[in-house]
């Protein structure tokens, strides 16, 4: 079968691709480490929150899992560490990744290969349905869960140097999610089992199958602005989702402007990761903030 390829202005410098690679011919095989670690987290926060439920508990999962997805998910992994969508501290940004480690997805390294690889794969004329969220619920939710791609002729995944020679980041790689450790301590010791299970285990639970649920959503049902000519996959944006997902449900938005830091661009569009980074700016935490007029013209976008 012949491979079907494009190019657009947008292009990620991370994923070297050439015309003998494709999207599309590959298997979905069961991962372990992954299946293993949903499954553990699910079967403690399911058992463990029926057995240790109060009002305080839910306050602990609702504080963590807001702090963990706006500070660590959307602000740290995505629009900083892979689209580099605004400047800031180094130190800042090392919290920002870390926290989003904690949300239980993967570590650095893994989260930009993931979305870089599934990037990639939705900007070709064809991909793989594991890319598009593109099979029934069921079947998506566990290979998305539970299973990783094996493509037959993948492109090469090479991160910038700045990252690949980062001590803090190699390190937050290698101890993966141990670093959800410390803080099961430190939340056993101010308030015991409860706050370690709705506070670790029940939070990664409601980030991990809420992250994949707005994917699958956000790739096959929603309100389209924009339209990306050959573009396999589009995005879609959620407005129902737009504040727990701490604006990262407006992916057709996201489709149109990647590297861009606000998320919800229309009036109307509620985005609170954006609320919060110019609260930083206010603060001159962060600076450089890019929007989608600072984004080179994209000739394949076109308003829908």
């Amino acid at each position: 079968m012949q491979n079907k390829k494009r190019s657009d202005s947008y292009s990620n410098l991370r994923i070297k691709d050439d015309f003998d690679c494709n999207a599309y011919i590959g298997k979905v095989k069961w991962s372990p480490a992954k299946s293993i670690w949903i499954t553990t987290m699910f079967s403690i926060a399911v058992i463990g929150s029926i057995l240790t439920f109060s009002i305080e508990a839910v306050l602990v999962l609702l504080i963590s899992t807001a702090i963990t997805l706006c500070f660590g998910h959307s602000l740290g992994m995505h629009r900083r560490l892979i689209h580099q969508s605004y400047q800031c501290p180094k130190w800042l940004e090392y919290v920002f990744v870390h926290l989003g480690v904690l949300v239980g997805l993967a570590g650095p390294r893994g989260m930009m290969l993931t979305h870089d690889m599934r990037d990639w794969a939705q900007r070709q004329t064809q991909c793989h349905d594991y890319f598009g969220h593109q099979q029934s619920m069921l079947i998506d939710g566990f290979w998305q869960l539970h299973c990783d791609i094996e493509l037959e002729s993948p492109p090469i995944f090479i991160p910038e140097n700045s990252f690949s020679e980062d001590k803090v980041y190699y390190w937050m790689e290698k101890i993966g999610m141990w670093q959800q450790l410390p803080w099961a301590i430190l939340l056993f010791f101010i308030g015991g089992v409860s706050w370690v299970i709705w506070g670790i285990c029940v939070r990664v639970v409601v980030s991990v199958i809420g992250h994949w649920l707005i994917g699958y959503f956000a790739h096959n049902k929603g309100h389209k602005s924009w339209y990306v000519e050959g573009a396999s996959i589009q995005g879609y944006n959620i407005k129902f989702a737009s504040l727990i997902t701490m604006g990262e449900s407006w992916h057709n938005n996201h489709h149109a402007f990647p590297g861009s830091a606000r998320l919800g661009i229309e009036k109307g569009q509620y985005d609170p990761g954006w609320w919060v980074l110019k609260t930083l700016e206010k603060m001159q935490l962060v600076w450089d903030i890019r929007l989608p007029e600072d984004l080179p013209v994209r000739n394949e976008l076109v308003k829908y």
